[in-house]
């Protein structure tokens, strides 16, 4: 079985869509181990801001066919896939497929935006802190503690959020 970590992301509609992500994700993969849900502003476009978690579960499944799954429950939301940024009815993302470091037609693990942005190592770091990233060695609490997250304000919310369905 390999542990892997997986973040989940929206600014449309973001309570209905991270809470049918959730749903979907746990029916697929079983139990979820489930960040905080932050708040985020978001980074490199301008657009409403985001709801970002991370989950992780474990799984027999391959990277590809993981990747596959998350594509599906995307398009279940509605998502039209554009090049570039933008508004996202849901953005989920594979970061970590055990301590495999790959690239392999466009997958890259584990996932550059680990090191890039608050709202991935923030919440990777709140259940995966004592992991190490399988490039650097450091621990996730270490990178987050030492990440210059200037200009990328996160801030927790409740959840479940009283609107979600």
């Amino acid at each position: 079985m390999a542990r892997v970590y997986v973040s989940v992301g929206s600014n449309i509609d973001r309570e209905r869509n991270i809470a049918m992500a959730l749903r979907l994700l746990e029916a697929r993969f079983g139990r979820l181990l489930r960040s905080s849900v932050f708040e985020s502003a978001a980074v490199g476009f301008d657009s409403a801001p985001f709801y970002n978690l991370v989950v992780g579960f474990d799984t027999r499944e391959t990277p590809r066919e993981i990747q596959d799954v998350l594509h599906s429950i995307e398009e279940a939301s509605g998502r039209i896939r554009t090049t570039g940024l933008s508004a996202r009815t849901l953005d989920l993302d594979l970061l970590l497929y055990d301590d495999l470091v790959t690239e392999v037609d466009g997958m890259v693990l584990p996932r550059k935006d680990i090191t890039r942005y608050a709202f991935v190592l923030a919440p990777l770091a709140e259940i995966a802190g004592s992991l190490r990233h399988p490039v650097s060695g450091e621990r996730y609490a270490d990178m987050w503690s030492e990440f210059d997250a200037a200009g990328q304000v996160l801030s927790r919310v409740d959840w479940p959020p009283a609107t979600a369905s």
